[in-house]
C-alpha cells in the first residue's frame, strides 16, 4: 500500500475556493502536507459548485478542472511539503485521471464525502457519499488502481452511518488513509484508529496544545487544521503542541 506519511504529521485542510498552492506554500513552515481544493471534476459537481457560487460561497471552477489540478501540484515542486488534492465528481472516471495526476506529483488524492451543501449532496456529492458505502468504495477502488495514495474526508455525526464500518470498507477498497472531521465526536477518531490500519488525520477544532493532545490520545497519526490555515499564529501553536504529541509516534502505511 502506498505511503501516506508526511513529516511534521500536521496537515492543511482544503478550504473550497481558496485552498491552492500559494496558499500551501504559505503554511509549508508549519505543515508537513496541505490539501488542494476542493475542485469539482465533471459536469454535475461543476453545474453544483456553480450554485455555490451564485450564493456567495468561494469555488474553483477553471474551464479545465484537470489541468488545473496538474498545474497547482506543479507550482509545488520545489515546496517541502507533502501536497494532496480534494476532488468531487459524481462519477469515477474523472477521479480516476485526477488520481492519476496525483500519482505522477507524489500528491495525495482525497475523494470528498465530507461537504454537506444541498446543492453537491443532490447530485450525489459530498456527504451524500457517506450513505452510499459501496459507490463511494468503488471511486476509491477505481482511484488506487492507478498506484496513487489515495484518502476519503468524512464526517462524523452523519446519521445512519456507522464510520468504522466504513473506514473498513474504504481499506478493502485499497485506501490508504481517512481524514475525519470529528465535528463534536472527538472519540471517533479512536473507534477509526481501532476499526483499521489507515492512517488516521483528524481534524475539527484543531488550534492549541489540548485539541492536539486530545486527538494523539485518541490515536491519530495526524491532525489537520481547517479555517485558521492561513494565520501563522494558530499554526505555529498547532505545530509546537504537533511536535511534543504526535511526531515521535508518526507512523506509514
Amino acid at each position: 500500500m502506498p505511503s501516506t506519511s508526511f513529516s511534521p504529521p500536521l496537515a492543511l485542510a482544503s478550504l473550497s475556493g481558496q485552498s491552492d498552492a500559494s496558499w500551501a506554500r504559505d503554511g509549508a513552515t508549519y505543515a508537513g502536507s496541505a490539501f488542494l481544493g476542493g475542485i469539482a471534476l465533471d459536469a454535475e459537481a461543476r453545474t453544483a459548485a456553480r450554485r455555490l457560487v451564485a450564493r456567495g460561497r468561494d469555488e474553483f471552477l477553471p474551464p479545465d478542472p484537470l489541468a488545473f489540478v496538474d498545474q497547482q501540484l506543479a507550482a509545488l515542486e520545489d515546496v517541502p511539503i507533502r501536497p494532496g488534492f480534494n476532488v468531487r465528481a459524481t462519477t469515477a472516471e474523472p477521479i480516476r485521471e485526477a488520481a492519476e495526476i496525483c500519482r505522477r506529483r507524489d500528491a495525495l488524492l482525497e475523494i470528498n464525502a465530507h461537504c454537506r451543501q444541498d446543492e453537491l449532496c443532490t447530485v450525489g456529492c459530498g456527504e451524500s457519499l457517506l450513505r452510499d458505502g459501496p459507490r463511494l468504495c468503488r471511486y476509491v477502488n477505481t482511484a488506487a488502481a492507478t498506484g496513487a495514495t489515495v484518502g476519503v474526508k468524512v464526517r462524523a455525526e452523519v446519521p445512519g452511518v456507522d464510520l468504522p464500518a466504513l473506514a473498513r470498507g474504504l481499506e478493502a477498497a485499497g485506501a490508504s488513509f481517512v481524514h475525519v472531521d470529528a465535528m463534536d465526536s472527538e472519540s471517533v477518531i479512536a473507534d477509526v484508529a481501532d476499526a483499521t490500519e489507515l492512517f488516521v488525520i483528524a481534524n475539527n477544532g484543531v488550534r492549541d496544545e489540548a485539541t492536539v493532545r486530545e486527538y494523539a490520545a485518541y490515536g491519530a497519526d495526524a491532525v489537520s487544521v481547517g479555517r485558521p490555515s492561513d494565520d501563522p499564529v494558530t499554526l505555529g501553536r498547532v505545530r509546537g503542541a504537533v511536535d511534543r504529541h504526535l511526531t515521535p509516534g508518526v507512523r506509514s502505511v
